[in-house]
C-alpha cells in the first residue's frame, strides 16, 4: 500500500508545473545539466520536481533554505537515479543544510556532509556549491552523501546498494573489495583516480568511487575498467558519452 500511495503522490507532483526560475538555477550552479539532451533533460526535471516537493528541507545554523539551495542539492541527488527512478530515496525524509562546514562536539575536523540511517542527509551549502562547480576533481560532497543514501536503502552502510539481479552481487563484491584493498595500500592506479578517503571503509569506498565515476569517468574507464563497469551497470549510464548519461540496460521507473 505504501508503494501505491508513493506512486500516486509522485504522479501528482509530476503534473505540477515547473517553477520558471529553476532552470536558471541549474544553468548557473549545475554544470552537468548543460550536458543533458532531450528527452533526458525533461525526465531530469520531472524527477527533480518530485524530489524537492516530497522531502522536508531544514535550514540549520541560521540558514534560510531557498529554491536555489533546494534545486542545486536535488540536482546532485537526481543525477544518481536518473535511469533508476526515485525508489532508493523512499526512506529519505529530510535534508538539513548548513551555511558552513560544521563540527560535532566529539570530533576535531570540519564535517562537509552526513547521511544517517534514520532518513536524514546533512550538507554544508558552500561545499555543495564547490563540489558541483568543479566537475572534474573527483570531489563532490552532495554526490558522496546521496551515494550513501543509495547504500543504506539496501539495509546497511556496507558499500553494496540494491543491484538489479542476484547475479550482480558476486562480481560487485569481488571488484569493489579488490579495489578497496588496493586503495588502502595506496596502490596505483587506484590512488590516482580515487580520493584517499575511500580507504576508510567499504561504505566510503563506494561513495568515493561514485564521485569519481561521475567526475573522472574517463580516468576510471581507462585505469580501473572493472570498477567502471560495475558502476556503469548500477547507474545505467556512461558519463563518458558526452551527454552525462545515455541510458543503458533496463530502466526502472516509479
Amino acid at each position: 500500500m505504501f508503494g501505491l500511495f508513493t506512486r500516486i503522490r509522485r504522479f501528482r507532483l509530476r503534473e505540477r508545473p515547473l517553477p520558471p526560475d529553476w532552470v536558471g538555477v541549474l544553468d548557473s550552479n549545475v554544470p552537468f545539466f548543460q550536458c543533458l539532451g532531450e528527452p533526458l533533460r525533461a525526465e531530469f526535471l520531472e524527477l527533480l520536481k518530485v524530489f524537492i516537493w516530497e522531502k522536508h528541507w531544514i535550514g540549520a545554523g541560521g540558514l534560510v533554505v531557498t529554491d536555489e539551495i533546494r534545486v542545486t542539492v536535488a540536482a546532485a541527488a537526481v543525477r544518481l537515479v536518473l535511469h533508476i527512478g526515485l525508489g532508493p530515496y523512499d526512506q529519505l525524509s529530510e535534508i538539513v543544510v548548513y551555511p558552513y562546514a560544521y563540527r560535532h562536539k566529539d570530533t576535531d575536523g570540519a564535517v562537509l556532509g552526513e547521511a544517517h540511517t534514520w532518513g536524514t542527509v546533512v550538507l554544508s551549502w558552500p561545499d555543495v556549491r564547490q563540489g558541483l562547480a568543479n566537475p572534474q576533481d573527483g570531489h563532490d560532497t552532495a554526490t558522496h552523501e546521496f551515494a550513501h543514501v543509495l547504500d543504506i536503502a539496501a539495509g546497511s552502510f556496507n558499500g553494496t546498494p540494491d543491484l538489479q539481479s542476484r547475479e550482480d552481487y558476486r562480481p560487485w563484491a569481488r571488484v569493489l573489495e579488490r579495489h578497496f584493498r588496493r586503495l588502502q595500500g595506496a596502490k596505483r592506479p587506484e590512488r590516482q583516480v580515487l580520493r584517499r578517503y575511500g580507504a576508510t571503509n567499504e561504505a566510503e569506498f563506494f561513495a568515493v568511487a561514485t564521485e569519481a565515476f561521475f567526475e573522472k569517468p574517463r580516468q576510471m574507464k581507462a585505469h580501473l575498467p572493472e570498477l567502471f563497469d560495475v558502476l556503469h551497470e548500477l547507474y545505467k549510464l556512461d558519463p563518458c558519452d558526452g551527454k552525462d548519461g545515455a541510458p543503458t540496460g533496463r530502466r526502472l521507473r516509479e
